[in-house]
């Protein structure tokens, strides 16, 4: 299966709690912080809940 760096732009301070459970979800703690993950519809999902929070990296 293929895979997506995510990388975090935004800062999850002043954002609700399960806003931040998706950031922990996602392995994201840190601002400008990259991971890399499966390419599957529940990451995806995830990314669509928090599109202020992420971005894809190519």
């Amino acid at each position: 299966m293929a895979t997506i760096k995510i990388k975090q732009i935004g800062s999850p301070i002043r954002r609700p709690e399960s806003q931040r459970q998706i950031l922990i979800g996602l392995g994201l703690n840190k601002m400008h912080k990259v991971v890399e993950r499966q390419d599957t519809p529940e990451v995806r999902g995830a990314i669509a809940k928090i599109p202020h929070l992420v971005t894809i990296v190519d």
